[in-house]
């Protein structure tokens, strides 16, 4: 299986730059994954189609401000610092640009001093390993200081932090959005509790690994990232119950999906756990716990349309993603979404 086996043309125009101001009013392209049928929605319509007795797992984490500009102490020339993962209270996994100029021991300053950092180590793929410095507490200083890590594709400046957040975000975490789940309301989401159907909160913590191409042109040779993820016994139990009353499970994005069929047994049971998970989802993959999936169009090549098109089939992805491009869907972060069902 080719890497470029999941390559498709995507119109520059089509990737949406902003979020939309109602965050339900996004199309919704809906793809029978067994028969490659499409049909046309907006995204509220989606409570209808769903069905009593259902659950609906959603990524209930929080993206921090992770971007940090600075200065060198010595120097004072620019720097950027990414934080990708803690690693104790004050020490985190980081990012940094320009690599050459922050080798351990190097110091920088954010934020006139707020804010002071240290490079302590160098880590595997070039990370470096940061000790932060501060008075106070350093959610606060990181909501003062920090920027919201865009994806590299949008170049708009964001003027609402909270658009690349969903309304259910709760644990800081995450260095990007889980994106499908941008486009449900408050409001939606009590349509669909009062429809009868459950809602299960899960928690992955997304990495910038979402963002990194597949380098390699075997897909089975791609090593995937490891991101943490949490489970807790209510949502392990909706979801359960749902599987055996036999609703159907319905996650809401690609880091839903992975969470429950990482944590999932061998007989597809979930229980209560948290653990770091490297699941790769290509076609072949036989899925323990999900029967359907809400998620948005994804980048040419990446691993998050491989695992749609393990869903779906790849032909019957490529079909509807040709349909969305001809009738000019938005594309990616702040774009439309997809119900595979």
């Amino acid at each position: 299986m080719k890497t470029s086996d999941f390559y498709f043309d995507l119109p520059k125009e089509l990737i949406a730059q902003d979020p939309l101001e109602d965050r339900s009013a996004s199309r919704l392209l809906c793809l029978d994954k067994d028969t490659g049928a499409t049909e046309h929605h907006i995204f509220r319509d989606i409570v209808d189609m769903l069905r009593a007795g259902d659950c609906l797992v959603l990524n209930n984490t929080k993206v921090i401000p992770a971007r940090l500009l600075g200065v060198k102490e010595d120097t004072g020339a620019g720097v950027e610092v990414f934080l990708l993962k803690r690693m104790s209270d004050n020490t985190w996994e980081t990012l940094v640009k320009p690599g050459k100029k922050l080798r351990p021991g190097a110091r920088v300053v954010f934020g006139d001093g707020l804010l002071k950092a240290e490079i302590m180590d160098v880590l595997e793929e070039g990370n470096r390993l940061v000790k932060f410095e501060y008075e106070g507490i350093f959610e606060e200083i990181l909501d003062k200081l920090g920027q919201m890590p865009l994806p590299p594709y949008i170049t708009h400046e964001l003027k609402e932090k909270n658009r690349y957040q969903t309304v259910y975000a709760k644990y800081d975490g995450s260095a990007a959005a889980p994106t499908a789940g941008l486009h449900f309301t408050k409001e939606l989401l009590q349509k669909i509790e009062d429809k009868g159907v459950d809602i299960a909160y899960v928690t992955l913590h997304v990495g910038l690994g979402t963002f990194r191409p597949v380098k390699v042109d075997d897909v089975t040779n791609h090593h995937m990232h490891s991101e943490f993820y949490m489970i807790t016994k209510e949502a392990a139990d909706k979801i359960n119950a749902a599987k055996a009353r036999g609703g159907r499970v319905i996650c809401v994005g690609t880091t839903s999906c992975r969470t429950i069929e990482s944590a999932a047994d061998e007989n597809g049971i979930l229980h209560e756990c948290e653990d770091n998970t490297e699941i790769f989802i290509y076609p072949g993959y036989k899925f323990k716990v999900l029967d359907a999936l809400i998620t948005n169009f994804h980048l040419p090549e990446s691993t998050l349309v491989m695992l749609v098109s393990a869903l779906a089939g790849k032909d019957n992805i490529m079909n509807a993603y040709a349909e969305a491009i001809e009738e000019k869907y938005r594309f990616f972060s702040f774009g439309d979404a997809m119900f595979i069902r």
